[in-house]
């Protein structure tokens, strides 16, 4: 390639970085903040409630096996953990296993890791895969975190997704008893606050999002990450609690 072509492929790259910036620039100044979020709000809602009509996240499958989560947190959970590499995720509430399946064959492209997953109930056609084990139980069962401790063992990393029971007790309890298992610099994920009117479900009750709140003002090693919400939809905001100590 000569020095021509590749000045002339560096131009158009400068010029398109310029277009792109022209454009976020003059959206921020001409939107109000409070009108982006409205839209998105806006946008969530709609999204969520479509699952009425059989589509959405109530129609979202991997290899086969329904996932019950929006595609932009199943998005971050790659990259998540692509940054973590961790030797255990733990997930409360297996459901159709879906997003258990998806796990493990992130860890397969990775060449590490496994997957607790938890449930009370036993469904027919769960996936099998070398680096998923599958728990019965509550996941608020001291029976139950004892196994999971005795998977986990000595190591680490440890990643944990909480995605059971949507009730701000069940989900606090479950905060504080898989919190320790969680390694600095992991992540300790609280799925679907967006219940109770954050911004869907607005009868739903004291949820994840309350839980959240609760955990947070006593537990100071934990904070959301912020850098998780920038896809700006997530089934999870202020969801993605990052273990700083």
């Amino acid at each position: 390639m000569s020095l021509m072509e590749v000045l002339r492929g560096l131009g158009r790259a400068v010029a398109h970085e310029i277009r792109t910036f022209r454009g976020a620039l003059y959206r921020r100044i001409a939107l109000d903040p409070a009108d982006e979020r409205s839209v998105v709000r806006e946008f969530h809602r709609l999204y969520f409630d479509a699952r009425a009509f059989d589509m959405t996240w109530r129609n979202t499958y991997f290899m086969g096996h329904a996932v019950l989560k929006c595609p932009l947190d199943l998005w971050l959970y790659q990259e998540m953990l692509h940054s973590v590499r961790p030797a255990v995720i733990v997930e409360t509430g297996t459901a159709f296993g879906g997003s258990a399946l998806y796990l493990a064959s992130i860890c397969d492209l990775l060449g590490a890791g496994r997957v607790v997953t938890i449930d009370v109930v036993e469904r027919r056609g769960a996936p099998a895969h070398p680096r998923i084990t599958y728990v019965r139980g509550s996941s608020v069962d001291p029976n139950v975190v004892a196994r999971v401790r005795s998977e986990i063992g000595g190591t680490s990393p440890v990643v944990v997704l909480l995605d059971s029971d949507h009730r701000r007790d069940h989900v606090l309890a479950e905060l504080e008893a898989y919190a320790p298992l969680v390694s600095p610099g992991s992540y300790l994920v609280v799925e679907d606050t967006n219940l109770n009117g954050h911004p869907v479900e607005p009868d739903h009750g004291p949820g994840p999002m309350e839980a959240v709140e609760a955990f947070l003002a006593r537990h100071p090693e934990f904070a959301h990450d912020a850098g998780m919400d920038k896809f700006l939809l997530t089934f999870n905001p202020q969801g993605y609690l990052k273990r700083l100590r």
